[in-house]
């Protein structure tokens, strides 16, 4: 475990995805950001502690593209983040992961990205069309971090600048909003409907993005860059136990991720130490947005901005897909009728693909005997 510039400047470097999405949701479903805050901060914390490595936690981008583009309710929010957590707990504990993979084509989970990231970008047009100018700000400043973070080795902090930018521009317009403190959390109770609500529109179009991603991908990535292997089904239950402690308190669903992996990994973080810095700095900013009136502050044009770019970190993803008709397909459904339909037609699609390819070689070789 180690504290040094380079682990404080590694623990930032998730942090252009975690800001958007939690800031973003706030927004969209007037959900309390700083109880969001609070619990991603801790369970940097306590992943540090527990994995000794730079371990992310991310909110849900399935979840968190649905909640910006439609506006959910705290209700719809929480069950989903129940129904993960309980779903990857005890599939941790059964040691299922290696065998759910099996089920779920790698075509399948690219375009469930694709489509995140065509949805995302819908969105974020409507806030930037709205705020021209703040929109432009906040994409030159994200495109200037990253021709000098990939040339010079700088800190990707475009984030945290754009966001300060529209708090300053904020509070020169109305003024600085009051201080309050953060309330205790109050227990969450989905009504019946949030139950199957969160199962069909969240909970299906998450599973696969963090089975693929968050956990399987991640696992890989713990060796090939930290040279130490951390199981998916260790990962998968610290997902469960995070999100069952979490989401009924008002925590965002959250996960880790093989790209914020990388990003702290890329700017110097090697340690757990690099979590808890990013823990104790993302706590701070739950102190900073008690108060929800700090929200109505920033610019919509800076969040336009900064989710543009989330969306194309989740889209380019889909350039990996082995079956770019089913993954094109997808995304084009997702855009139209939503991610759930898009699961299920993906799903429909690739194991017919797949058939049809065992009955073509079945035909070849029945011509090869007969020839």
């Amino acid at each position: 475990m180690r504290f040094s510039l380079r682990e404080l400047s590694g623990s930032v470097g998730d942090f252009g995805t975690i800001f958007p999405i939690i800031l973003g949701a706030g927004i969209a479903t007037g959900i309390n950001v700083s109880y969001a805050f609070v619990f991603i901060g801790l369970w940097f914390i306590i992943t540090g502690i527990y994995y000794g490595l730079p371990i992310p936690i991310e909110p849900m981008k399935a979840i968190g593209a649905i909640a910006i583009a439609e506006g959910l309710t705290g209700g719809e929010i929480a069950a989903s983040g129940i129904i993960i957590g309980l779903v990857f707990l005890i599939i941790g504990h059964l040691k299922g992961m290696e065998r759910i993979q099996r089920w779920v084509p790698e075509s399948v989970i690219r375009g469930i990205q694709v489509g995140l990231a065509l949805i995302l970008i819908r969105t974020a047009l409507g806030y930037i069309i709205s705020d021209l100018i703040f929109g432009a700000v906040a994409i030159g400043i994200v495109i200037f971090f990253f021709i000098a973070s990939s040339r010079s080795g700088l800190p990707d902090i475009s984030s945290l600048i754009v966001i300060g930018i529209g708090l300053v521009a904020g509070v020169m317009a109305q003024g600085m909003p009051p201080f309050r403190s953060i309330p205790i959390p109050e227990l969450i109770i989905p009504a019946t409907g949030d139950w199957l609500f969160a199962a069909i529109h969240l909970a299906i179009p998450q599973m696969p993005l963090t089975l693929g991603n968050a956990i399987l991908a991640t696992s890989l990535l713990t060796i090939d860059l930290l040279r130490r292997e951390v199981k998916p089904d260790t990962l998968s239950k610290t997902i469960g136990v995070m999100n069952l402690v979490s989401s009924p308190l008002g925590g965002f669903p959250m996960c880790h991720g093989a790209g914020g992996l990388a990003a702290q990994y890329r700017f110097g973080a090697r340690t757990g130490g690099a979590n808890i810095i990013a823990g104790l700095l993302i706590l701070g900013f739950a102190v900073a947005f008690a108060p929800p009136e700090v929200l109505t502050l920033i610019p919509y044009g800076i969040f336009g901005g900064l989710l543009v770019f989330v969306a194309i970190e989740l889209g380019k993803h889909g350039a990996k897909s082995p079956s770019y008709p089913v993954t094109i397909l997808m995304a084009v459904i997702a855009l139209i009728w939503g991610i759930t339909p898009a699961f299920v037609i993906g799903m429909i699609a690739s194991y017919g693909l797949e058939r049809r390819r065992g009955w073509g070689r079945t035909m070849l070789k029945r011509r090869d005997r007969e020839a």
